[in-house]
């Protein structure tokens, strides 16, 4: 992997991010730095960075990094990532709907870096993708300094952009996207790549999601690797987000949200696709998530009896969901509110394994928290259930008394004590489950 570094001599911020890049090598040595372990080429440009043409044909390297100066008509300090192109008229250099290639992996790990070495008062973040150069095909991206000539001379911003480029590792696992909505500093696309494996290419503002186009789209795949897209559905009008969502699918691209990316833990790429697939294929409309699957391995589906889950969930949903995370590896299939279908999906080598300890736990959850017993394959629910017809012939009048019996709580009606197995009527629920005993 060559890496080739440029900066304008006319670019204070460039300049004085290139110098406090050598500093610290001089200080920590060469070692200490892993963009250090490829190939480094360092190129000084004599004009405007955004103006440049042609710099593949001048720069022979598997990935360029621009470090740069960032000016914004609303100042303030900031350090910031992006990569180049327009979606409209080039109005600050390159071509008219041209987009650079993207280094999503790069950009996110220099983004993360910059979120920790920011120094205090500054912010860090992604930007949209705007201005020139961009006719590069070699993967590429601007770290920046902003938004005023203080910052661009400020040795404490230009050390911070030196240690998060010369210490950006890219994750082996990240998910390459394109993002749609938001403002200049695409805040939210920011904080999915600090906080999942999401990394962003090219973001398109809000401002462009009415005029993106399946052409548009296709240019921000290809110059991005994008396997997925993320729309910022705050941000972009119903129509348009529902209109982009169309183009993705279109395109073969997942469409994620912020939960789908926090949820997916290490399950690898691929897997959660076949994941998403089964769960579609068997609930339509659905969603997954994730309980522990990490591997790269085929996958099946395993029913459950309906009644045995909706008992298990009737009253500790909550508690049953966090108890998945300590049985077999399996994913959770939830859909229109409710929290867990009776479908979960495992690997297939271990499915029956998957099964038996979804079957324990809903049996674990139903003693707990039920009147219940168990006769052979039978398990026994008894429910107790408020009747106000009861109450009603008791003398309770209607109101807050019901719901203080309600609650299991005696009330008095004149000189008598109305306890809450008067007024109760009992419901019994039998589930048959084969081999019951070997899950207690």
């Amino acid at each position: 992997m060559v890496t080739a570094v440029l900066y304008s001599r006319i670019d204070p911020a460039g300049v004085l991010i290139h110098s406090a890049i050598n500093d610290l090598i001089d200080e920590e040595g060469e070692a200490a730095w892993p963009l250090l372990s490829d190939e480094i080429i360092v190129h000084e440009i004599e004009g405007r960075l955004i103006y440049e043409r042609g710099l593949d044909q001048k720069v022979d390297a598997d990935r360029i990094i621009f470090l740069s100066r960032h000016t914004s008509t609303r100042p303030e300090p900031v350090l910031t990532v992006h990569v180049t192109g327009n979606f409209r008229e080039a109005l600050y250099g390159g071509e008219s709907d041209e987009l650079a290639a993207a280094d999503p992996g790069m950009m996110q790990a220099v983004l993360k870096n910059l979120l920790r070495y920011a120094p205090p008062g500054y912010r860090a973040g992604y930007e949209v993708t705007h201005h020139g150069p961009s006719d590069l095909t070699t993967p590429s991206l601007f770290v920046e300094v902003g938004s005023t000539e203080v910052e661009w001379r400020d040795p404490r911003a230009a050390r911070a952009v030196a240690m998060s480029v010369l210490s950006a590792v890219p994750g082996t696992d990240t998910i390459p996207m394109i993002g749609f909505g938001g403002t200049h500093y695409a805040v939210r696309q920011t904080t999915i790549a600090a906080e999942t494996r999401g990394a962003f290419g090219h973001i398109a503002h809000s401002r462009e999601a009415g005029e993106i186009t399946a052409e548009t789209v296709r240019r921000m795949v290809e110059r991005s690797g994008a396997v997925a897209g993320y729309i910022d559905r705050k941000a972009v009008s119903t129509t348009d987000a529902h209109r982009i969502a169309a183009l993705l699918r279109k395109a073969d691209l997942r469409v994620l949200s912020e939960g789908m990316l926090r949820s997916m833990g290490d399950i690898p790429w691929n897997t959660w696709c076949s994941a998403s697939d089964l769960a579609e294929k068997a609930a339509p409309g659905s969603r997954i998530r994730n309980h522990g699957i990490s591997r790269d391995e085929e996958l099946t589906i395993v029913s459950l009896p309906d009644i045995l889950l909706t008992e298990a969930l009737r009253f500790h949903a909550e508690e049953f969901i966090a108890f998945l995370d300590t049985i077999s590896p399996c994913i959770r299939i939830e859909k229109a509110g409710v929290p867990a279908l009776p479908l979960f999906i495992g690997y297939r080598e271990t499915g029956s394994q998957l099964a038996s300890d979804l079957i324990t736990l809903c049996v674990q959850q139903i003693t707990k928290h039920h009147h219940s017993v168990m006769e052979g394959d039978r398990l026994i629910i008894r429910r107790d259930r408020f009747d106000p017809e009861r109450a009603r012939k008791l003398g309770v009048p209607s109101g807050p008394l019901f719901g203080m019996l309600a609650n299991g709580q005696p009330v008095t009606v004149g000189d008598r004590v109305i306890r809450p197995d008067m007024v109760c009527s009992c419901e019994i629920q039998e589930i048959k489950i084969p081999g019951l005993e070997s899950y207690t």
